[in-house]
């Protein structure tokens, strides 16, 4: 991605069902809906001055394979920045056809616990296109849609990945996820320098205070965070967010 900040504010867009939802740690049963229009919302964090967006196929995480497609090509479509996309990429064929739509990066997460090759293939294939999600539950990777939880260490998986040639690491604390909790800034920034790829905070934000603590660490390799929650309910603004990663 070109004309990048040094410091990231990725609203998200979560998909379920084609419609934006939020879950509450991860659980597709707790799910609130916040609109029926992905793309309208898409053109929303668009006007509020976003060149970044997140989007996650819930549904497609479940079941391994791409499920609201028609909702992803029709952000794509709408929003004038750079998508970031993930859940159920689990295949060459399924990364390359949302690198030709227009995705700018694509997040693999249970793939890269099961079959570390294919991310190694598809980071040389699209330098700079593949970030690798770390989802963490007590510390431990969570797979499947964070259904599961692994065995290994969340800083085994990432350091696994550090001459692979990714672009960023996705690291999400599935307990804080869409409970406004807080973001874990202390696993965040532990990671970060515990491995030389940047990091993407995940999981928690409730409000600016979040954001501007995140920024701080932009040097020591905190690449951005995304929130999703904070901005449907109101708690955070957008713009002003952008306005604190810039002064990062």
């Amino acid at each position: 991605m070109t004309d990048t900040p040094s410091f990231i504010v990725f609203p998200a867009i979560d998909l379920k069902g084609g419609q934006v939802v939020r879950l509450a740690e991860g659980d597709m049963d707790r799910a609130t809906v916040y609109g029926d229009d992905p793309a309208a919302q898409a053109m929303l964090f668009a006007q509020a001055g976003s060149g970044f967006l997140h989007v996650v196929d819930l549904d497609g995480a479940f079941a391994g394979r791409a499920v609201n497609e028609a909702a992803v090509e029709s952000i794509v479509s709408a929003f004038p920045g750079h998508v970031q996309l993930g859940g159920g990429i689990r295949e060459p064929e399924a990364v390359k056809r949302w690198i030709d739509l227009g995705v700018s990066r694509v997040v693999i997460g249970t793939a890269a616990l099961k079959n570390p090759q294919f991310v190694r293939d598809m980071a040389a294939e699209y330098p700079g296109g593949i970030v690798v999600a770390v989802d963490a539950r007590d510390g431990f990777v969570a797979t499947e849609g964070w259904a599961e939880k692994s065995d290994m260490p969340v800083v085994d998986l990432a350091r696994r990945f550090e001459d692979a040639g990714v672009a960023s690491l996705l690291f999400t604390d599935v307990g804080r996820d869409g409970l406004l909790k807080g973001c874990n800034v202390e696993a965040t920034v532990d990671l970060a320098r515990a491995t030389d790829i940047p990091v993407i905070a995940s999981g928690g934000v409730a409000g600016i205070a979040d954001i501007r603590l995140l920024s701080l660490h932009a040097q020591e390799g905190v690449e951005g965070v995304i929130t999703g929650r904070a901005l449907y309910d109101g708690r955070l603004d957008l713009a002003t967010a952008i306005a604190v990663a810039r002064a990062a």
